[in-house]
């Protein structure tokens, strides 16, 4: 067809065109010159569909299709027809007529203009063929000659022209009087720009001027990134190389430096390091260096490595002075002298425990023994413990042996309380009161008591266990040896505050006090000093050989042991005669 309609060799619309830029487009109100040409009035052709026509004479409804001709006539004899076939444009107004399908129903209803036979009413222009309805897009030939295949559809057709009224002029790139670029040096991020979502100080309104204010297109306040987000970055930066170079030294130092280390053997300033029990060389090493005592850790377990007797620092309390070479601290500590502890041996008695403490602590004598009968409650016994009245002093039995600090400044409280909770401990894990039970005793504290019997009267591990089965023999009030009776010299120079094994039989007799086991059967009150490991053991595992007598026949160390009386006198006849009697 030779109008602007549907169909295959439409053209577009060229700007050389008479009508080009005319606003008659879509339906609008034509020309009152056009209308003439045409006769004025609509006419109908019965033969044609309404479909047809719409196909045949696109969007105008009026009289335009005589100008058109003609301009189609000077297309074809300046050649331009063959050049926009080329374009393929025809088919692209197919999609526009698919777009603006309302606005030819709309002129469906006006009526178009048919021309008769095919051509323009002057009868000058040959009108171009139809399109076959099977071949509605023009894939046939052409009506120009069929030398120019259709490209609608394809990559090479260029989009359809846009109506003259609806022609927006190209929009011009935004200009901006703050932002140089990336082409004048700054990057896009640290001049504000690269988000999408953020106006670069533009606004629409009034006809899309420059938008003034600090205001984008949506009317909220431009954000701009300022110099802060660049800080920021510096300094994350900034410190990850430094971590990283910290990590990196301390690493060196640790495997190639040299360990931090003083000279010498001290300013002058003392000071206490108390050393647990069980502490191995990096846990001294910590303790030491915590005190201002040496520099480094390393450098205390190195000294001590290199030390032939270093591994025989003990736990304990000691006198040292502040910034000492390690080595130096290393020799100190193997000193009997730097060392501020209290040692509790096994079967020693409470009384001679307090004054040691009196004096390591350089406190008046008698102060211990005091603070341990007013605050025996509060150092941490077990429930068990201090059951019977008669107790001379409740904590007997009940300071473990060991070594425990005991410095200048210290109080006594804190070092009794430390032996009492070293002994609770222990005798928690034996499980006393099941023990005392089986071994027909009447209180955990009676094991004890046992024990300090045991450790007072035995010299050995064999002998613990033979005296445990005396005392159990003994305290059978059946037995046909002694009823009862213990009959015990330890019990009575206990209660006398002495060590004396040449005790008369008058002075034994004639003493009424219930630690005399002369005088009184069974049990004394209570213990009668501080059992050790060896006698605990011992008295909770003792021989079944019908033991109930002993002598020590060489006076010390030998101790010899009957199964009756008349075995007893030959034994004692023995210990008279080592004795020169």
């Amino acid at each position: 067809m030779t109008e602007y309609g549907r169909g295959p060799g439409s053209e577009p619309w060229h700007p050389e065109d008479p009508l080009y830029g005319d606003g008659g487009w879509e339906g609008q109100q034509a020309h009152a010159g056009r209308q003439a040409a045409y006769g004025g009035q609509p006419q109908h052709y019965p033969e044609q569909s309404q479909q047809q026509q719409q196909q045949q004479y696109g969007d105008w409804g009026d009289g335009q299709q005589a100008a058109y001709g003609q301009a189609q006539e000077q297309y074809q004899q300046q050649g331009q027809t063959q050049q926009y076939q080329q374009q393929g444009q025809g088919q692209q107004y197919q999609q526009q007529y698919d777009q603006h399908h309302y606005d030819q129903q709309q002129y469906a209803g006006q009526g178009q203009q048919s021309y008769g036979n095919g051509g323009w009413e002057d009868g000058t222009q040959a009108h171009a063929q139809y399109p076959d309805q099977s071949d509605p897009y023009g894939q046939q030939a052409a009506t120009y000659g069929g030398r120019q295949p259709d490209y609608y559809g394809t990559p090479e057709a260029y989009p359809p022209p846009q109506p003259p009224g609806r022609r927006q002029a190209e929009p011009e790139p935004p200009e901006t009087d703050w932002d140089p670029g990336p082409d004048q040096g700054e990057h896009a991020f640290f001049a504000g720009g690269g988000n999408d979502d953020e106006d670069d100080g533009f606004d629409d309104e009034s006809g899309g001027g420059r938008g003034r204010g600090g205001r984008g297109r949506s009317g909220k306040p431009k954000k701009r990134r300022s110099g802060l987000a660049c800080l920021v970055i510096v300094l994350v930066f900034g410190g990850g190389v430094a971590g990283a170079g910290y990590f990196g030294y301390q690493f060196y130092q640790d495997r190639f430096g040299d360990v931090p280390d003083y000279a010498g053997d001290g300013t002058g300033e003392k000071v206490t390091v108390e050393i647990p029990k069980g502490a191995i060389g990096s846990v001294i090493g910590q303790r030491l260096k915590a005190a201002g005592v040496v520099a480094s850790v390393d450098a205390f377990v190195a000294a001590q490595q290199d030390n032939p007797k270093g591994d025989r620092i003990q736990a304990g309390a000691y006198l040292l002075q502040k910034r000492m070479s390690a080595a130096s601290a290393v020799e100190l500590m193997l000193d009997p002298k730097s060392q501020n502890n209290v040692l509790v041996r096994p079967g020693e008695r409470n009384v001679t425990v307090y004054k040691a403490i009196d004096e390591q602590l350089e406190l008046k004598s008698g102060s211990t023994a005091k603070v341990a009968e007013e605050k025996f409650k509060s150092l941490g016994l077990p429930s068990w413990a201090n059951d019977n009245k008669e107790i001379k002093d409740p904590l007997e039995g009940f300071l473990s042996p060991g070594t425990y600090p005991a410095a200048k400044g210290m109080k006594p409280e804190v070092v009794l309380k430390a032996m009492v909770t070293q002994a609770a401990e222990k005798y928690d894990a034996l499980g006393l009161e099941a023990k005392a039970k089986a071994l027909k005793l009447d209180s955990p504290l009676q094991v004890i008591t046992v024990a300090s019997l045991v450790q007072a009267e035995g010299k050995t591990n064999d002998d613990y266990r033979k005296m445990a089965e005396v005392v159990y023999n003994r305290l059978d009030l059946a037995n046909p040896e002694t009823y009862g009776a213990l009959q015990f010299d330890s019990t009575f120079n206990y209660l006398k505050g002495q060590s004396n094994i040449d005790i008369s039989e008058s002075e034994i007799k004639s003493n009424p006090d219930p630690y005399n086991t002369y005088y009184h059967k069974g049990l004394p009150p209570g213990p009668i000093g501080n059992p050790g490991e060896g006698a605990i053991k011992g008295t909770l595992n003792p021989t079944d050989q019908g033991w109930y007598y002993f002598v020590a026949t060489d006076g010390f160390n030998k101790t010899e042991f009957a199964k009756t009386h008349d075995e007893f006198l030959r034994l004692k006849d023995k210990f008279n005669e080592s004795r020169g009697n």
